[in-house]
């Protein structure tokens, strides 16, 4: 996939609409704020509960899916970087656009931090510790989070 010449806001459109249609699949109510400001860009409700999502565009390079977890935002005095605390966000949410796969990351594991990569195969090096897998964290495990028919 041809990627280099769609701006952020391409890139997010493209990774949130990815998102919801992913989880709308797997049965998960999905709404969206009327208004921007907020920093979560939707709302899955696993029934009984609500959970506040960030979506994010999140690329492989070699063998990993690289997901920041930080927002940018320009000011008078440059860039300023935030990460997500666990009063803006519950979870987030990743579209891999050359896998063509999303995953959800829940708020204990990005909250804090500023990039969590998901390694989709076995590192050159056999090393199996502290390795968060990508089919640990793939959109299927919602399901999981559903309560039963």
């Amino acid at each position: 996939m041809q990627t280099t010449e769609l701006t952020t806001d391409q890139k997010g459109a493209i990774a949130e609409t990815a998102i919801i249609h992913a989880a709308v699949k797997l049965g998960v109510g999905v709404f969206k704020p009327l208004s921007d400001g907020e920093r979560y860009d939707l709302i899955f409700d696993l029934r009984p509960r609500l959970v506040r999502v960030q979506c994010k565009w999140a690329p492989l390079q070699g063998d990993v899916v690289t997901v920041r977890l930080y927002s940018n935002r320009r000011t008078a005095n440059g860039l300023l970087r935030r990460c997500y605390s666990s009063g803006e966000i519950d979870a987030l949410a990743a579209y891999c656009p050359h896998l063509d796969r999303c995953f959800y990351l829940p708020g204990d594991r990005v909250i804090g931090h500023q990039q969590l990569v998901l390694r989709v195969a076995p590192s050159l090096n056999n090393q199996k510790r502290g390795i968060n897998w990508a089919s640990e964290f793939g959109f299927e495990r919602l399901q999981s989070l559903l309560p039963g028919p």
